[in-house]
Parts: C-alpha cells; sequence; structure tokens
C-alpha cells in the first residue's frame, strides 16, 4: 500500500447533531492516489449474473496481475461511467459473487462513501498483526469492494454489517486492518476487520455508537471488549476460535472478555501518538469538558472512549473545522516553532529517515517523528456525508466534499447523483486543467510559499463559498419540498444540477484564487490595489533564530571566520 495512506474519519448521531443529521466523516489520506470522486448508477441485472469483485491497490500496493493500481484504481466501464479510464487495461477480477437483481445508485471514491437512500461509510487503515494480498479462492475482499457491495444492496447499517461479515467469512479477506464507521438515517456502527492467521475467512467485530454520541479512529481500532450477549455488538462466528487455535487471544485467561484491539494487533499505528493524538484532538474538540490527557501511557491506553456526548450539538462546519486541524493553540500547534519555517506552514513533509508501513514496531527506537495532524499534506479528499431523516429521501442525503488537503481547500454540497466532470478526474500523474482536485491542489501547494499571510484568503474565500453552500442547500430543501412529494425523480434531478451548478461555480472561484494568490504575493512581496510591493519579510521572532543579526550591517573589514 503506498507508504503514508492513513485515514481519520467520524460519526456524529442524530442525538449529537445541531439539526438531527447523521453525519460520517472521511478524510482520504492516500499519497496521490486515485482522487476521482465517482457516481455509480442504479441498475437491474439478469438473473444469474456475477459481479465481479476486483482487487484494491489502495490496500497493500499495485497489483499488476490483476491491473490493479493506484492510480487509476479501477478499469471497468461497466460499474461507471467515471471508471472507463481509456487507455489503460482493464481490471481483472480477484473473483466473483452473485449478482443481486437490483442494485443501488451510490457515490464512490478509493473507499465507499453514500448511496441513494442514506447508507454512509467512511474508513481508516488500522495496524494489524497480518496484512496479506488477494488470492483467488481464498481471499478476494478488501474493505473498499466489501463496502461497495453493501452500497449497491443495503439500506441500513445493520443490513450492511451483516451482510459484509458473511462475506468476509464466504469469500475471505486481505490487505490490513480496517475501521468502517457505517451508518444510516438513525443509527451508527464502527465495523472492525483484520486477515485471518489461517489464510481464508476474515476476523472482525462491530460496536453501536450510542445515539447523542461523537466517535472518531485514526488509524487505530477502537473496539475493545467483546461482550457476549450485548446488543450493541456484533462479530463472527468464527472469531473466538480462530483466535484461540492462533495464540492471538488477549488476555490469555478465557474468562474474561476478549479484547478486540490487543488481540489483533499491537495497537498504534506507524509510531506513539501518530494515532492517538487525533483521537485525542477530535474527542477534546467535541467535549473539552472532558479533560482527556494529551499523553497516555501506551498506545493500548484506555485513557479515551469509545465514544463521547459532545459538549454541545455538532454541525457539518464542526466537522470541518476538526478535519482542518493542525493542533493550533494546543502545545503541540504544527504553525508554530522553527519547524513551521517564517511563515507557520503546518506541513511536515516526510522522509526516508520517518517510520513507514501498515504498524510500527512497538519496541523499536526511533530518531524522531513530526507530530500527526488531522489534515495532512497528502490528504486527496475529506468527505462529510450528511443524512436529515426529517426530509424526503430525494432531499435528505447531501454529500460535503472538499478535494485536496481540507485545510486549504473548500466543502462543497453533492447528492448521490451524477457528478460535474471534472470532479470524476481525479488523475494524478499528470496535470491537467480539466481536473477539480488539481485546480484545489493549486492553491494548497502555492499557500506553503508564504502561509500564513495566504491562509487568511484562502479561509475567507472557503468561508464565502460554504456559506452559499448551506445557504443553497436550505433553499433547495424549501423550495422542492412540494415536488419532492409529486414527484421525487423530478426534484432529485433539478436539486443535482443546481448543487453541480454550484460546484462547478465554485472550481472556477478557485482557479481565479489562484491566480489573486500568484499576483498578491508575487516576488516575495505583499500586494494591493494602491499599496504594491509591500516588503513584509519576515517575523522577528524567526529572524532571532537565525543568523540575521550577524550580518553585513555590521561594517567593512571584520574579515572571515
Amino acid at each position: 500500500m503506498p507508504k503514508n495512506s492513513a485515514c481519520t474519519t467520524t460519526i456524529v448521531t442524530p442525538g449529537a447533531s445541531a439539526d438531527g443529521s447523521m453525519l460520517v466523516s472521511h478524510s482520504d489520506d492516500n499519497d496521490l492516489g486515485d482522487q476521482s470522486i465517482v457516481f455509480v448508477p442504479a441498475r437491474d441485472w439478469p438473473k444469474g449474473s456475477l459481479r465481479p469483485v476486483y482487487a484494491s491497490a489502495v490496500a497493500v500496493g499495485d497489483q499488476p496481475q490483476f491491473n490493479a493500481f493506484t492510480v487509476p484504481r479501477l478499469v471497468d466501464g461497466k460499474r461507471a461511467p467515471g471508471y472507463a479510464n481509456p487507455g489503460n487495461p482493464p481490471s481483472i477480477p480477484v473473483g466473483h459473487i452473485p449478482q443481486a437483481a437490483h442494485t443501488y445508485a451510490y457515490i464512490d471514491g478509493n473507499y465507499a462513501i453514500m448511496n441513494e437512500h442514506g447508507l454512509m461509510f467512511g474508513e481508516c487503515t488500522d495496524g494489524a498483526f497480518i496484512s496479506n494480498g488477494p488470492e483467488p479462492g481464498k481471499r478476494i475482499f478488501y474493505s473498499s469492494e466489501l463496502a461497495r457491495v453493501a452500497l449497491e444492496r443495503c439500506r441500513t447499517a445493520r443490513e450492511a454489517i451483516t451482510l459484509m461479515g458473511r462475506l468476509i467469512e464466504t469469500y475471505g479477506y486481505y490487505g490490513t486492518g480496517e475501521t468502517l464507521p457505517v451508518a444510516d438515517k438513525s443509527e451508527a456502527w464502527a465495523m472492525e476487520m483484520a486477515p485471518s492467521p489461517e489464510g481464508r475467512g476474515g476476523l472482525w467485530a462491530a460496536q453501536r455508537v450510542p445515539d447523542g454520541h461523537f466517535w472518531v479512529a485514526a488509524n487505530e481500532f477502537r473496539i475493545r471488549e467483546l461482550i457476549p450477549g450485548n446488543p450493541d455488538q456484533m462479530w463472527g462466528e468464527s472469531l473466538m476460535d480462530v483466535l484461540d487455535r492462533a495464540g492471538w487471544r488477549s488476555p490469555k485467561n478465557a474468562s474474561r472478555p476478549v479484547d478486540w484491539l490487543t488481540s489483533v494487533s499491537h495497537g498504534e499505528y506507524c509510531h506513539p501518538y501518530y494515532s492517538l493524538r487525533r483521537v485525542w484532538r477530535a474527542l477534546s474538540l467535541a467535549a473539552p469538558s472532558a479533560g482527556l490527557p494529551a499523553w497516555v501511557e501506551s498506545g493500548v491506553t484506555r485513557a479515551y472512549p469509545f465514544s463521547i456526548k459532545p459538549d454541545q450539538k455538532m454541525s457539518v462546519r464542526d466537522l470541518q473545522r476538526i478535519h482542518r486541524d493542525h493542533y493550533e493553540g494546543t502545545e503541540f500547534d504544527l504553525t508554530r516553532g522553527v519547524a513551521a519555517g517564517p511563515f507557520g506552514s503546518p506541513e511536515r513533509y516526510l522522509g526516508p529517515y520517518d517510520p513507514h508501513g501498515d504498524v510500527g514496531d512497538p519496541k523499536a527506537q526511533l530518531k524522531g517523528a513530526w507530530e500527526r495532524p488531522l489534515s495532512m499534506y497528502y490528504t486527496g479528499y475529506t468527505t462529510i456525508c450528511q443524512w436529515k431523516p426529517h426530509l424526503p429521501g430525494t432531499l435528505a442525503g447531501t454529500l460535503w466534499l472538499a478535494l485536496d488537503r481540507p485545510a486549504e481547500s473548500v466543502f462543497v454540497p453533492l447528492t448521490v447523483g451524477p457528478l460535474p466532470k471534472g470532479y470524476e478526474k481525479g488523475d494524478t500523474r499528470a496535470f491537467s486543467r480539466d481536473s477539480a482536485w488539481w485546480t484545489y491542489n493549486l492553491v494548497g501547494n502555492y499557500a506553503q510559499l508564504k502561509y500564513s499571510y495566504m491562509i487568511r484568503d484562502i479561509r475567507a474565500r472557503a468561508a464565502l463559498n460554504e456559506d452559499d453552500g448551506f445557504r443553497l442547500q436550505a433553499r433547495l430543501e424549501d423550495e422542492l419540498a412540494g415536488l419532492a412529494a409529486a414527484d421525487p425523480r423530478r426534484a432529485a434531478s433539478r436539486r443535482n444540477q443546481r448543487l453541480n451548478a454550484h460546484a462547478e461555480a465554485v472550481r472556477a472561484d478557485w482557479t481565479n484564487l489562484f491566480e489573486h494568490l500568484v499576483a498578491k504575493y508575487a516576488q516575495g512581496f505583499v500586494s494591493a490595489p494602491g499599496k504594491m510591493a509591500q516588503p513584509v519579510g519576515y517575523p522577528q521572532e524567526w529572524l532571532d533564530r537565525t543568523n540575521y543579526a550577524d550580518g553585513p550591517a555590521h561594517g567593512y573589514g571584520k574579515g572571515g571566520k
């Protein structure tokens, strides 16, 4: 899999949200993977049809034997026009399963996102004891294809978990450890899975997020004790037997409940606090009154609850802020310190000296590491799925999408319907003006030249565009209420067209924003009408850390040192 792929994902249940929405978010931190957001239409299938199951490069890296690559992630125009990807070899199935008579429409990315009935997904990769590849007849499913099958066939979270669990046990699971938030209009679960030590089947468990709670995962399993008879938990029929045969059961005392986290993984992903710091930050932003500790005793700490009741009801805007966070205002603030440079950039680029992979050795002695924030320079896109259960189905679902890193991007509202063409084109192998992703990436990359200045322009523009998006969402809910009752398809089509037009307008506005930034900050100056080429220089606190004070202004004749 890509070396640094690692995501953050959240759930806000209806009882915890300001307007009764179910919210599921996911930052796909994918190291220049495929950034295409693709609409997969609903279809009827002939009796006896088979559904191909494709390998996923995002799981374990490129799989050339299956024509499975990081970019493009899938080449199959029959699944969706957005997956035609001409000029690339067609994807080769790892296996097949019986096809459903009818499959639902959904929005897809590197991982499944949301279907027309309000079934919503997020995702994060977790370290597990075993990480393996696909093998026909033994292991044909990774979490990405599992969730896509669920979006095609299911309307509720419980249905989806039951189906995915059955597919894991029947057809086998490969790849990394995974956490999938799975939610519908009223109920939310976290489903977690890992490859089996026996090479077939797979290990999985699921736990319901209580209504009124906020939940987050960040590359570490979040489920702990599995309690027999608990109505808020599910797990595979073979799980306990497999753990016992492999000697993985934790604790070893069979009279005590199995700890899912320590039975299938070492805990933390990559290095200490890579995962836990984000869990702490997101939970603390939702419920600062909880006073959760930033420092803990180990990667399998009990300091952070599975979920938490937020201090105040949360909204889409709260999730946007969480996903844009770099620990601003805390002791871990990445916009401060010498590593942030003169203009407070939060980016910390990883290199060969940094730990890589699915999970670090908990006993390894590392030379160092950067704090891992929620908004990362290799974030490909961020999704916030929203379902308002009090509205008709054609108006209830909204996908808020930010392409590129969320801190320097903008969220636009979309529907589960045909998407603007530029948003379905996310090939990172070559720059393209036809791709919406590259439009937003230009702004995010350029901001690093003078971050503390440019981020103010970017945030202001994003706020304007997002305010417009929220107003448009509300206006369409009112305008189309009658039509949604009389002609749902027509209402859905009109809403789709209006939101797509807004997304295209925002993309055009960000092309203008990029050009504005280039002119305003040209040659290191800050320019404005009537105030061109203002020499702002560097902040004094940064100058004090350099050799500026020892420069040539002291006069002639000092000689070299």
